[in-house]
């Protein structure tokens, strides 16, 4: 017996060393198999991030590039099925931008939509890309609140779901999901799936998944800020152009009006004005001037002020009477007018050139009128409503007419409030004696003078301090 020992010895080392050397080769073997599985989502991740990088760099539509993002994604890590929501404009709503044709509910369904998509599967599908999500609710709110990518097993029992059934067919849900974030703002959710009978996502799955998440963040970003910036482009240029239409409304030149001369001008302080001035003939020999002033500023005052222009056009011709003239551009845009907008305006009606003018004020600022005989200025200010307050009753009581006689140089001067309340960098007002002062001594030397001194005298004050407000100056002489 003691001579078999070492013989036995030898065959139980042996057999010992075959097991062993089985169990490495099945190791091995394994090993291997997810060497080659780890270098096939490389090149599907490497795949993957070159797609994104073309997409950044040509004009991909969103729909185009989400939907590029979801199957991307699902085809690195082999999911079932994948959806991307994204933020809208308010930051409050997710809006299923992408969902992939197997990707199971990831919010809840509502019991009659479950049901009705055992009869007609198109239902939870229809439910599912139309539904928007309240980004601090549910599950996409919970990984937009989490900030971090997060694996779970079974979303079923989440606790977002609160026990209720996510998918109508019962079977398990592994999800993987990450909140998107580019320049420190949250963008959307991106999620993949997979579902019973498929292999459970692994640790390097995740950190993959991850790791494309934000890249896919990066290109989505990069896509908004691009889409945001050719909108912005397309509306400044939609500005420029209603800048453009709204010029040709003010008067092209001088007009001629027997034994007076006009001048005028306008500074919006945006690209849309919300001042206007214009002069129109009204037949029987009579001439109108008028300087009106939209409360507001930008397009929403710019479309009042060329609604007024248009309807105190119609009214005018053939009156004689300005007060007559604004009680009907009152009554017709009254209805028009918002709540908390208004219009004042100065509306004149020369009779012909013997110095007679009638004026009415629609709650405007005082004009200014400088006398040659005295080298006065007096303020006139006949009574009057602003337009869009009242509507017509108390407007036409209230709004009485002036009748002036201009003798040879005297100077009527109509302005917006962005005169006389243009601030300089210490917030002073240029205020009514600084204009009055300037007009006084440059009135004597006419229309189109006292309206550049004005001009002049403003920058002046003003300096490099942002104009606030429009700038409008229209001015008439009596020769």
């Amino acid at each position: 017996m003691d001579r078999l020992l070492p013989y036995i010895l030898l065959l139980v080392v042996g057999l010992g060393l075959g097991i062993t050397i089985q169990v490495f080769s099945r190791r091995l073997k394994r090993t291997s198999a997810e060497l080659v599985a780890i270098e096939g989502e490389e090149k599907r991740m490497f795949s993957y991030l070159h797609d994104l990088g073309v997409a950044i760099c040509q004009d991909t539509t969103q729909a185009e590039l989400s939907k590029m993002i979801v199957d991307g994604m699902n085809e690195v890590v082999s999911a079932r099925g994948g959806a991307l929501y994204l933020l809208d404009d308010s930051g409050e709503i997710l809006e299923p931008k992408y969902l992939s044709k197997e990707c199971p509910p990831l919010i809840e369904v509502p019991e009659e939509v479950r049901k009705k998509s055992e009869m007609d599967p198109r239902a939870m599908e229809s439910y599912l890309r139309l539904s928007r999500e309240a980004s601090s609710a549910g599950l996409l709110g919970a990984v937009l609140e989490g900030g971090a990518g997060i694996h779970i097993p079974d979303i079923r029992y989440h606790e977002a779901f609160r026990g209720t059934q996510p998918d109508d067919r019962g079977q398990r849900v592994e999800a993987m999901l990450s909140p998107l974030r580019h320049s420190g703002r949250d963008i959307g959710v991106l999620a993949v799936t997979r579902t019973s009978g498929q292999a459970k996502f692994s640790a390097n799955d995740f950190a993959v998944f991850r790791s494309a998440a934000e890249q896919s963040a990066f290109a989505l970003g990069n896509a908004i800020l691009y889409r945001e910036a050719n909108e912005r482009r397309q509306f400044e240029s939609d500005l420029r152009n209603a800048s453009e239409v709204q010029r040709v409304l003010l008067p092209q030149g001088q007009p001629v009006i027997p034994g007076y001369r006009v001048a005028g001008t306008n500074v919006p302080a945006r690209i849309i004005s919300g001042d206007y001035y214009d002069h129109l003939e009204l037949g029987d020999g009579r001439h109108g001037v008028v300087i009106a002033d939209v409360s507001g500023k930008g397009v929403g005052a710019g479309l009042l002020m060329a609604m007024c222009r248009s309807v105190l056009r119609a009214h005018a011709w053939g009156k004689s009477d300005p007060a007559l003239v604004l009680d009907g551009v009152n009554r017709q845009l009254f209805p028009d007018i918002r709540e908390d907008m208004f219009i004042s305006l100065f509306y004149g009606v020369i009779e012909g050139d013997g110095g007679s003018i009638r004026l009415a004020r629609a709650g405007h600022d005082a004009a200014l009128l400088f006398r040659a005989s005295s080298a006065k200025i007096e303020e006139v200010k006949p009574p009057g409503l602003a337009i869009g307050i009242d509507d017509g009753e108390v407007f036409q009581r209230v709004t009485k007419v002036l009748e002036l006689d201009l003798l040879s140089g005297d100077l009527l001067l109509f302005y917006t409030d962005g005169v006389n309340e243009a601030a300089n960098a210490a917030g002073e007002e240029f205020g009514m004696e600084r204009l009055k002062a300037t007009f006084l001594e440059s009135a004597p030397l006419g229309a189109e003078a006292a309206v550049a001194a004005v001009q002049r005298d403003l920058a002046a004050f003003s300096g490099e301090t942002r104009q606030m407000d429009d700038i409008t100056l229209l001015a008439l002489e009596k020769r």
